[in-house]
């Protein structure tokens, strides 16, 4: 096992028995999230459901399912990427994250992307797009990769956008469709760029 590998289980650990704002008390299972420790890729969710806080596995329910449908569709499987989530506890109903949930699970996902490395880091809905596109807007910057550190995120409807409007899923659908060519323009490329509206509006590794 991998010194990262390690550190991981160490860290689901700590977040199994988290108890650093009010949903820790209210869920049955926390979600640290799960994939390989040296995964390229990795999604970054909102916060887990129903099935996932009964699971303690990330996207296990209809959203999960187009997901896997999604990595499918570029050749990959669940296995090869990393899922996690802003949050590692579910809300009750399923409400929005509060800032000081996100705040408090941070350093969890700080580290957890400290430990992975990965050269893309895909960002599902507004809570984790806000991370790393404060004051965006997922309408106007999905499919819209920036790229700082050698890192490219890159923005995309949650899943279950498409679920509660199907008409935004061929959309979701294409905008996956582009990670491939993202790895491969990334290799070999290592550029630091200013994280600005304009870099994203602008840029274009499409």
């Amino acid at each position: 096992m991998s010194d990262a590998a390690r550190e991981l289980e160490k860290l689901n650990r700590q977040i199994a028995v988290c108890q650093q704002c009010q949903l820790g008390q209210m869920r049955t299972r926390a979600v640290p999230g799960e994939g390989p420790p040296n995964a390229q890729i990795m999604f970054i969710g909102e916060a887990p459901g129903f099935h996932e806080d009964r699971q303690g596995r990330p996207f296990v329910g209809a959203a999960g399912k187009f997901l896997d449908e999604l990595l499918a569709s570029i050749g990959l499987k669940r296995e090869d990427v990393f899922i996690g989530n802003v949050i590692k506890c579910r809300p009750p109903g399923n409400r929005d994250p509060r800032p000081d949930e996100i705040a408090a699970c941070r350093p969890y996902l700080d580290k957890q992307i400290e430990l992975i490395r990965p050269r893309i880091i895909i960002t599902l809905g507004r809570f984790s797009m806000a991370r790393y596109f404060p004051g965006a807007t997922i309408s106007r910057i999905h499919g819209r990769p920036k790229q700082s550190g050698g890192v490219i995120y890159y923005p995309m409807f949650h899943p279950a956008a498409a679920l509660h409007q199907p008409r935004w899923r061929p959309m979701i659908e294409e905008d996956m469709k582009q990670i491939p060519k993202l790895l491969t323009e990334l290799e070999g490329v290592d550029v630091e760029l200013p994280e600005t509206e304009e870099t994203y509006e602008q840029m274009s590794l499409l």
